[in-house]
C-alpha cells in the first residue's frame, strides 16, 4: 500500500469512526483554548477540563486573568501537575496578551511562541482548533500512531511534524490530526493496543500487533 493509499484508507476509516472530530478540551473562545493546552502539558483533557470549569468562572478572558493574584491561580490549578510553573506562565502570557494585543490570541505561530509557557505545540493547537489553520500539533499520541502505523519514521515530535505535512493533503490536515489523537487515546494505546478492535489494521505496518 502506497502512503497516499494508506492516506485515503486512514482518512476513510477514522473518519467513519469519529464523524465530528474535535478537541477534547472545554473552551468557548481563543484565550480559554490557549489556557486550557497549557494546563494540559503533562496531563489529561479530562483533568483540565474539571479545573477551567471553575478557573474561567473567575476568569475567562485575558484581561481578568491579568488581575488575579497569583497565589490565587496556584490555588484553583492546584490538581494539575506543575501548577507552579503554569500559573506563572498563564498570568505572563495573559498579561503579554493585554499589553501587546489587547486581550486577544493572536493568529501566527510566531507570536504564540513568544508568550510565557506557549511551545510549538501548544501554538499549533490554537491555530489549528481556534483559527482554522491547516497546521499539524505532534503529541504523544500523534508521534506513536504516525510511526506505528508507517505514515512517517521518526524520532521526535517535530520531525513527525513535517513529515506529516508533506505527505497528508493541506485539506485534510485538520481533521487527520483529530483522528491521530482520538485513535490513539482509545484505540491505539501506548502499552496494550486494541488491535482487535482497530479499524485501520489492514493499514497499519506495527509488527508489534496483539490480537
Amino acid at each position: 500500500m502506497t502512503i497516499p493509499e494508506k492516506i485515503s484508507c486512514i482518512n476513510e476509516a477514522l473518519g467513519a469512526a469519529y464523524p465530528s472530530p474535535k478537541s477534547e478540551l472545554n473552551y468557548e473562545t481563543p484565550f480559554q483554548l490557549l489556557v486550557a493546552t497549557m494546563l494540559a502539558a503533562q496531563s489529561t483533557d479530562k483533568k483540565v477540563n474539571m479545573i477551567t470549569a471553575e478557573l474561567f468562572k473567575a476568569a475567562a478572558d485575558a484581561h481578568s486573568m491579568s488581575r488575579l493574584e497569583l497565589d490565587n491561580i496556584r490555588q484553583m490549578i492546584r490538581s494539575i501537575n506543575y501548577y507552579n510553573n503554569k500559573a506563572k506562565h498563564l498570568l505572563a502570557a495573559s498579561t503579554t496578551l493585554v499589553e501587546k494585543f489587547d486581550g486577544e490570541v493572536p493568529d501566527s505561530r510566531e507570536e504564540l511562541e513568544k508568550l510565557p509557557g506557549v511551545g510549538r505545540k501548544t501554538a499549533n493547537v490554537v491555530l489549528s482548533n481556534a483559527f482554522g489553520r491547516p497546521v499539524m500539533p505532534v503529541d504523544t499520541h500523534v508521534h506513536r500512531v504516525s510511526n506505528r502505523i508507517g505514515l512517517v519514521s521518526t524520532s521526535n515530535p517535530r520531525d513527525t511534524e513535517d513529515e506529516l505535512m508533506k505527505i497528508i493533503p493541506e485539506d485534510l490536515v485538520i481533521n487527520f490530526h483529530h483522528y491521530l489523537v482520538l485513535h490513539g487515546r482509545y484505540t491505539c494505546k501506548a502499552r496494550k493496543p486494541l488491535c482487535a478492535e482497530c479499524p485501520i489494521v489492514d493499514a497499519c505496518d506495527y509488527e508489534g500487533k496483539v490480537f
